[in-house]
């Protein structure tokens, strides 16, 4: 047996074996800890939540990054730690912190099962409500049932609901989980419509505003600040309709426990010494007795 050749090709094996972890399925925490840097993902055209400002980002999503970033700082010793931003398509939001490209998505987003088998989520940070856009002159029919009402009185309401519905053009952004509801929803009620998925929410509105779409279906947050924008969206209006609720949150690496709690740490400190309201009332117009009450079901103890 060739023994220097054995002993070379064993060593060659423990230098793969000792940096694989650092190319897949590193721990994060080792990862900043190696790299003195925070790497956070984020959606770049989601206002209130996260908006690209050059090589930064702002928004109240970055905000609570940040407040984890001090948490980094403090129990890793790293107190020059660097905070870089890095712009994530909606579509690869959960790619993004697998294959290891950011640590975490700060841009929150609802959990399902099957983003859960690629991704771990923090606690929830805002409660989400899916509404609609539409154009203030929309068909009477359209805008009744969307608002839950019949589309035309008579005995039969899937019917009735179908014939307000049918032979519409509704937008969605791509890969979120609206177009799937939508989806959904049209097979349930047999309505025969077209869906056309957008790459933002901007887009979104626009198609509405230009009337190559009637309706735009979105978190009801994100579309009142398309409509704030004004110009053409002047003629635009989001109905008092929430269709679903639903808690988001932070994307973090499946399986790494350590680095989700210290997430949770940081989010559970902000929402107990007040600083998660502080930035509701900055980027979100305030808090009422029913947030309050789900701040406190969400924070940990």
């Amino acid at each position: 047996m060739n023994v220097p050749f054995a002993r070379a090709t064993q060593m060659l094996l423990a230098l793969i074996l000792t940096t694989l972890p650092m190319v897949a399925g590193a721990n994060t925490l080792e990862r900043i800890r190696a790299n003195n840097t925070f790497t956070l993902g984020y959606v770049p055209d989601l206002p209130p939540f996260s908006v690209q400002e050059g090589d930064k980002a702002s928004g109240y999503a970055i905000d609570l990054c940040l407040k984890i970033a001090d948490k980094l700082k403090r129990e890793l010793a790293l107190p020059n730690l660097q905070v870089r931003y890095q712009p994530v398509k909606t579509a690869e939001e959960t790619s993004a912190v697998k294959l290891g490209q950011v640590d975490i998505l700060c841009t929150p987003t609802p959990a399902t099962l099957e983003r859960r088998k690629m991704v771990s989520y923090s606690i929830p940070v805002y409660t989400a409500g899916l509404s609609v856009l539409v154009r203030k002159d929309a068909a009477e029919p359209l805008l009744n049932v969307l608002n839950g009402q019949e589309a035309n009185p008579g005995p039969t309401w899937r019917a009735t609901v179908n014939r307000g519905l049918a032979n519409q053009t509704y937008a969605a952004v791509e890969g979120g989980v609206t177009e799937d509801w939508i989806r959904e929803r049209m097979r349930m009620l047999g309505v025969i419509a077209s869906l056309v998925t957008v790459a933002s929410n901007e887009e979104g509105a626009r198609l509405v505003a230009e009337r190559k779409a009637d309706a735009f279906f979105s978190e009801r947050m994100l579309l009142k600040n398309e409509v704030a924008k004004g110009g053409a969206n002047t003629e635009l209006m989001v109905l008092d309709r929430i269709f679903e609720y639903a808690p988001v949150a932070m994307i973090v690496e499946r399986g790494d426990e350590d680095f989700r709690l210290l997430v949770d740490m940081a989010l559970s400190e902000a929402y107990h010494s007040g600083a998660i309201e502080q930035e509701y009332d900055k980027y979100l117009g305030g808090i009422n007795e029913t947030m309050k009450k789900l701040f406190r079901v969400y924070a940990l103890p």
